[in-house]
């Protein structure tokens, strides 16, 4: 059987530098996605989003490893774009105006056909709530400016204005969606040491 690491393979778009900022190019691929809104430490519907993601990334893993394909791999990271229709609500810390689409990345084992077949053995085993809200699609999020930050959420915040800095000096302008990955478990890791990369897409 074989086993595959696409965070090692994707190192550039998974695994960046906490120290430099970089350019790098992201897409296309192919994720499961789900829109939604509001506060996501206190949201019911931003907890449902992420259980029905993983609920079905999972079924698809196994059903990868057990089918014709025999490949193993670990389940890609939770990725969130954010943004509000005011985006002042970022710098207000109005939680709960904030809108997210909240997806995770699949490998190209995955069919739509596989992914159907995945969504209905979720929804016979669990149900979870927001399944139906689910979609698959490609996306392409082009050129981006990245970086890794290290520690928690809340103090995400220099490490973002260093990124748009950064962006600024090369020359470069702000498009589309804050984009971030959660590479760390919060359940057992310590706050200090979450691993989260921080990326904005970015035209010339």
């Amino acid at each position: 059987m074989k086993k595959i690491d696409f965070k090692k393979e994707l190192k550039h778009l998974y695994k960046p530098s906490a120290k430099i900022h970089e350019i790098v190019h992201a897409g296309p691929m192919n994720f499961i996605m789900i829109d939604g809104e509001g506060d996501p430490n206190t949201s019911q519907e931003f907890a449902d989003a992420v259980e029905a993601l993983f609920a079905v990334s999972y079924n698809l893993k196994f059903m990868i490893k057990r089918g014709s394909q025999q490949v193993d791999y670990g389940v890609m990271p939770l990725e969130g774009l954010w943004y509000a229709d005011d985006m002042t609500a970022f710098e207000s810390g109005s939680k709960e105006d904030w809108k997210w689409m909240l997806m995770i990345m699949q490998p190209k084992y995955v069919t739509k056909e596989l992914y159907d077949e995945a969504v209905e053995n979720v929804k016979t085993k669990k149900n979870p709530a927001a399944l139906h809200k689910l979609r698959f699609e490609n996306y392409t999020e082009g050129e981006a400016a990245q970086i890794m930050h290290i520690g928690p959420f809340s103090e995400e915040g220099p490490t973002v204005a260093g990124l748009h800095d950064f962006i600024e000096d090369q020359g470069y302008k702000r498009t589309g969606l804050h984009h971030e990955i959660y590479l760390s478990d919060i359940r057992r890791a310590a706050p200090e040491k979450w691993k989260t990369v921080i990326r904005q897409p970015v035209s010339n």
